[in-house]
């Protein structure tokens, strides 16, 4: 997907729109303060892998790929809900209409990804041998073309030189 089509997805804006709010909160957060400041990281770093992921999910087209990417959009969007909200909690930061706001814009963000998720086309996928981010009623491609001349034991075998 080229960079103007994935600007288009709804979900990227919000995502993105998220980041601008986070990077506005966390310049409106007090210095002095160690654990804002250690929060305050962690937000912005949530805040930016969100879009990095739906990039990399849109970029990989495959449903193994883009359920991979969407599940850790999903952890950093959970983060961030409780990292914005314990500044609830906190006597350093009054701004508690900022924090309702954030985490209204995730609530928003959360539709859109359930959606975006629904969209993903589980033909096109290759077997997770995990087996976590299979397609529901999906069995092991034999011949799928992946595996030729694969053979995982080649990275498991150890000579004695190796050890």
């Amino acid at each position: 997907m080229a960079l103007d089509e994935l600007k288009k997805l709804p979900i990227y804006q919000k995502a993105e729109l998220l980041f601008q709010l986070v990077q506005s909160l966390v310049a409106s957060l007090p210095e002095e303060d160690e654990y804002i400041q250690a929060t305050k990281h962690l937000m912005m770093e949530d805040a930016m892998i969100i879009p990095a992921k739906i990039a990399g999910a849109e970029g990989g087209d495959m449903y193994s790929i883009r359920m991979q990417n969407a599940a850790i959009i999903r952890e950093h969007a959970m983060h961030l809900y409780v990292q914005v909200g314990s500044l609830r909690f906190h006597k350093e930061y009054k701004d508690l209409e900022y924090v309702k706001l954030i985490r209204n814009e995730i609530d928003a963000f959360r539709l859109l990804f359930i959606e975006w998720v629904k969209s993903f086309d589980t033909t096109n996928y290759y077997w997770d041998e995990w087996e976590l981010f299979n397609p529901e009623g999906a069995t092991p491609r034999v011949d799928d073309g992946l595996n030729e001349g694969f053979d995982i034991n080649d990275f498991l075998d150890f000579d004695d030189d190796d050890e």
